[in-house]
């Protein structure tokens, strides 16, 4: 940085010490800081160390963005990011920035974010003695009449400075002459009066031209001066010059005033008679553009008119030289001063100015987060220039005043990305005039999501029906958890909830894909074996922390009847009398429902012959339907159809195998006989013995093959009844039946009817029954 402030040569120590002397910093509150600068300060003239005032760590000015705002003055001073220190940029002229306001200041915002933070600072600007005194003109002419008597005054424009305070007052000289000597006066509305007094009689023939130098110094350390010459003509004749009723006429006028207004009406006189007397009123040869270009003065009677703009926020005061001029030779002139006040009006709008955004934001911020700085101004003065902020509509926001006209946006409660994700604030800007002018800005902010919502499914448990048979890998549900927050927060992903289902893992049952939610049946299901499985399924975001909820599923296992009926053997032995039971058929079918319920019927024997025998539909039961005699054939075959009613029915067969022998004659040595009739008396007539055989048929029947791939919900199996009782699902699932030690033979169970000895030495006929268990029978 350039430490050097000002050496010119002659006036360097002085300004070394002004610098120092105004180079001061002081805190005016939180967040605020004020410093002050010497005008015309060289580039990298120290200012402050602003760092260390705001209390900012230097380490973190480049990370945070510290950056320097200033409207208008963008340039001027910058901020060393190394050292924290504030210097001059560029080149400061307060009469540039403020003209002739004695206040003269830049202001400032500091800006740093992460956290948003904003200070304002201030920086006056200090007057030097950098501009001289001015006349109006390098050389002013002036033409006197040689009647003039001693003892008049004759004005002039003195000189200005565009500097303030004591480095713009001014005191003047004249150079040493015996006509003239140099007045000045100050009226009641604080301007100095300059003008010329003559001291005594002029004579045009003794001297017809005097030349006069007027010295203008102001009070500045070093001291300016600036010099005007005076060239005064002689002139004869018209003694008289015309004379205003006032010196100063005081005017106000309202801005924006239409063309033609009348601002003043001003009148001189002249004492003089015939065309000396004639006056004719003109603005002052020095009057600026600027005044000539806003007003129009009648020549003849002196008004003075409003020819363009008048604007307050350009100019507030003019200050107008106007002359009476009569028609006598020479002329002769007299001077007014004619101040126009100009009058505020509200005629312009607030200026609205929406800056250093901070979004979006998040919907866990804390109250009191800073959205937007926002600053506010308006260029008329008083109360038209007095500007308040407000927020529509009733939102979670709240405006902060905090410098003059400089507003924060701030977090007044919470949020709730997923109850509103957008906010449209419009600020609106209004001054304190009558009527008032408003601006407005919007602001859109958005809400960033957090994850604060699990996801959810519908309903807290869903019950599936499965056919059992289904196919590895069929698809038997869907999942779905909804999660209402964003992006990452809301991509859900599935999983099971292991557990053990017997002696085995839930997950060799069933899958869950991670992403559709997709439950698979991994192998087939056996009602038989598992009529219920329950189990949870895991929904989990992708937030940080992720949040889960769970679901049960109940999938029930339906019943196909994909089991045949198996037979039991049951002997039975009974007299041969015409409706007696001679052996019962009993089969098991592993199914439930419908597929257990079961049913026996006789096929037809071979050639239509009738038989003598029938078999209960649903007890199984064969019974005679008529006594046996030697008609009947001596070996009789039986087939047992044993069908239950599942949708396809499944069928067994049973053969059985009816031999008559004689009563009394011993049973083969190959049969077993389980029960017998009792024996004749002696002398009693022929007997004949009959012989049950039954055989098992494995093979298994059904109308049509069991579907593959139903792995879809089923419908729940009811409690029927039928001719013979009610059933209901079979409590047993798996049997095998095995006759005595060894391996199972047969699923037969024959047996004969135990009868009450006949009478001694009566004739009857009697029917052993014996059944086979040879290895020929199959076992399911």
């Amino acid at each position: 940085m350039d430490w050097n402030i000002w050496k010119e040569e002659g006036s360097g120590a002085r300004r070394l010490l002004l610098s120092f002397l105004f180079l001061t910093v002081w805190k005016t509150g939180s967040g605020h800081v004020h410093y002050s600068v010497l005008e015309e300060a060289k580039h990298g003239t120290f200012v402050g160390r602003i760092a260390q005032d705001l209390g900012l760590e230097l380490a973190e000015l480049v990370p945070r963005l510290f950056r320097l705002e200033s409207k208008g003055h963008g340039d001027l001073l910058e901020v060393n990011l190394q050292n924290g220190i504030l210097f001059v940029n560029s080149r400061i002229d307060r009469e540039e920035l403020c003209g002739r306001t004695l206040e003269c200041s830049i202001h400032l915002e500091v800006i740093v974010d992460r956290p948003l933070q904003v200070f304002h600072v201030e920086v006056e600007v200090k007057d030097i003695n950098d501009n001289q005194p001015v006349f109006p003109m390098a050389v002013k002419k002036l033409f006197l009449f040689e009647s003039r008597p001693p003892g008049s005054r004759i004005p002039l424009e003195g000189a200005s400075d565009a500097d303030i305070g004591a480095n713009s007052l001014l005191t003047y000289s004249l150079n040493s002459n015996d006509y003239f000597t140099l007045d000045i006066k100050r009226n009641d509305e604080n301007i100095k009066s300059l003008g010329l007094v003559l001291k005594k009689v002029l004579n045009r023939e003794d001297t017809p031209e005097h030349h006069l130098l007027i010295t203008a110094v102001d009070g500045g350390k070093p001291e300016l001066t600036g010099t005007t010459q005076v060239k005064i003509t002689i002139l004869d004749v018209n003694d008289n010059a015309p004379e205003f009723e006032r010196t100063v006429y005081k005017v106000s006028l309202f801005e924006n005033a239409p063309n033609g207004t009348l601002a003043v009406i001003v009148n001189a006189s002249d004492l003089d008679e015939g065309v000396n007397k004639d006056v004719v009123y003109s603005f002052n040869t020095d009057t600026s553009a600027d005044t000539l270009s806003k007003f129009y003065l009648d020549p003849v009677n002196g008004y003075i008119n409003v020819k363009g703009n008048i604007d307050f926020e350009e100019t507030k005061l003019y200050e107008i030289q106007v002359e009476a001029t009569d028609k006598g030779t020479p002329p002769m002139s007299g001077h007014c001063t004619v101040l126009v006040e100009i009058v505020d009006t509200n005629d312009n709008v607030p200026e609205l100015v929406i800056k250093s955004l901070s979004l979006p934001v998040l919907e866990d911020a804390p109250l009191g987060t800073v959205v937007a700085l926002i600053s506010v101004s308006d260029r008329d003065s008083g109360a038209n220039g007095q500007v308040t902020c407000s927020l529509t509509p009733q939102v979670p926001f709240k405006l902060v005043s905090t410098f003059k006209n400089y507003y924060s946006l701030v977090l007044d409660s919470a949020l709730d990305r997923e109850s509103v994700a957008n906010y449209a604030l419009v600020v609106t800007a209004r001054d304190g005039g009558s009527p008032s002018l408003s601006a407005t800005a919007s602001v859109s902010v958005e809400v960033a999501d957090v994850n604060d919502n699990a996801p959810a499914f519908a309903q807290p448990e869903y019950t599936v029906f499965v056919k059992e048979n289904n196919p590895p890998g069929c698809h038997i549900f869907t999942v779905s958890a909804r999660d209402a927050d964003a992006q990452e927060n809301a991509l859900v992903s599935y999983s099971l909830v292991e557990r053990r289902v017997g002696e085995r893992a839930l997950s060799s049952y069933v899958s869950v894909h991670a992403e559709s939610g997709k439950v698979y049946a991994l192998q087939p299901l056996d009602h038989e074996e598992l009529e219920l499985l329950q189990f949870q399924v895991s929904a989990r975001d992708a937030g940080v922390p992720p949040l889960g909820s769970n679901v049960t599923l109940q999938v029930f296992v339906l019943d196909e009847n994909d089991n045949a009926p198996a037979l039991l053997p049951e002997p039975v032995s009974r007299a041969v009398g015409a409706g007696h039971v001679v052996a019962k058929v009993r089969a098991v079918d592993a199914d439930s429902g419908y597929n257990a319920w079961l049913s026996y019927e006789l096929q037809p024997a071979a050639g239509g012959a009738r038989s003598p025998f029938r078999v209960a539909l649903y007890t199984g039961e064969i019974s005679t339907t008529r006594a046996l005699d030697e008609a009947d054939a001596p070996r009789q075959r039986l087939l047992v159809l044993v069908k239950d009613h599942g949708e396809p029915a499944l069928t067994a067969t049973a053969t059985v195998l009816l031999s008559l022998v004689e009563s009394g004659q011993a049973p083969r040595p190959s049969s077993r006989v389980l029960a017998g009739g009792a024996g004749a008396g002696a002398g009693a007539a022929r007997a004949r013995l009959l012989v049950l055989t039954l055989l098992l048929s494995t093979a298994l029947r059904c109308s049509a093959p069991p579907s593959e791939g139903a792995c879809g919900p089923g419908k729940p199996t009811l409690v029927c009844s039928s001719a013979v009782g009610s059933w209901s699902y079979s409590q047993q699932r798996r049997q095998r039946v095995c006759s005595g030690e060894g391996p199972p033979k047969a699923d037969l169970m024959a047996f004969s009817p135990s009868l009450p000895p006949g009478p001694i030495g009566g004739d009857r006929e009697q029917l052993n029954v014996e059944v086979d268990l040879s290895p020929k029978v199959s076992t399911f």
